[in-house]
């Protein structure tokens, strides 16, 4: 990996997806370029200078002169920012994804001040911590809000983002525009660690494709009942609390995770990528919020990308095991 030759010519320098080398190695004709990315991940725009003492022809020097990265083929790296082309003129917002933690059953852990979703990766994780026995400490995932039951599914907790206008200067009345609403998600999470599951069933979605990093790619759309909806609420965020979207909505996307077989049934993964120590989660008892602790977790992302925008969202995802 290098720097791209800024001094004055414009070099384009592409390289092939993962599924793209993929198809290419097969040579058996799937291969096809049909679509391309571009990005500006290395661009601060706020080295815009219209007060440049030279006149207009400076006003982006600084940005023209910022020392752009060679393409490479790490999708876990690259691509942080696509570009979105819209031929229309008159926009003044676009639509965002954000985390909605406010909803009925869909809020966050906080761990040390930093909140997170919690996977609880066996039964004895899961488990109320007054069922006794192995139980004992376990995290009461049916009824503690932003754990998720990673081995059962029994619980209500869940994720859920929503799609929109963010603004308070279009009322949520309005109706989105056809071409700013998002009616399919790409939902990448680390293959080894789980699976995207049904937010109120115990069903599980089939992965588009897992790359050569291990990572899985579920493309759900509007047809895939249960995880993506549209949001008709027209309330503002005080008459509803539980909307995060101030301006006009698009759609809800809501899921959760079921843990990998290996974190499961074993510690492989938690001592070789993840960190022990006492970690403190309150689950939920008759007698309120009562601490568990737990030696063995991972921490890691799931990124939600809209099909539509390019708009992405990394979600913050913990996965505890009882030692």
């Amino acid at each position: 990996m290098g720097f791209l030759d800024n001094s004055g010519d414009i070099i384009l320098d592409a390289v092939l997806t993962d599924t793209g080398r993929y198809r290419l190695a097969k040579g058996d004709g799937s291969f096809k370029i049909s679509k391309f990315a571009l990005c500006d991940d290395e661009i601060d725009y706020s080295l815009y200078n219209k007060d440049h003492a030279n006149g207009s022809a400076y006003y982006d020097l600084e940005i023209l002169q910022s020392p752009v990265m060679e393409a490479f083929t790490n999708n876990g790296s690259m691509m942080k920012s696509k570009l979105l082309s819209i031929s229309r003129t008159n926009l003044l917002y676009l639509p965002i994804l954000k985390l909605n933690t406010s909803a009925p059953d869909a809020s966050m852990t906080t761990l040390d001040t930093i909140a997170t979703f919690v996977v609880a990766v066996d039964a004895d994780t899961e488990a109320n911590s007054g069922d006794g026995g192995t139980a004992a400490g376990g995290l009461n995932a049916s009824q503690t809000n932003g754990v998720l039951a990673g081995e059962s599914l029994n619980s209500p907790s869940h994720i859920r983002v929503d799609q929109g206008l963010n603004t308070t200067e279009i009322p949520p009345s309005f109706t989105i525009d056809s071409d700013l609403a998002e009616t399919a998600y790409i939902i990448e999470i680390d293959n080894r660690l789980g699976r995207l599951a049904h937010p109120t069933k115990t069903s599980l979605a089939d992965p588009s494709f897992i790359d050569d990093d291990n990572i899985a790619s579920y493309y759900l759309t509007l047809n895939d009942s249960g995880y993506v909806s549209s949001n008709e609420s027209t309330s503002t965020s005080t008459q509803d609390n539980t909307q995060v979207i101030t301006g006009p909505r698009g759609t809800i996307l809501k899921f959760r995770i079921q843990a990998s077989l290996e974190l499961n049934t074993s510690t492989y993964l938690f001592d070789l990528i993840g960190g022990t120590g006492n970690v403190d989660i309150n689950r939920q008892t008759d007698d309120g919020p009562v601490p568990s602790r737990f030696t063995n977790y991972i921490d890691s992302i799931v990124r939600v990308t809209g099909a539509t925008t390019g708009y992405s969202l990394d979600i913050p995802v913990r996965f505890v095991k009882k030692a």
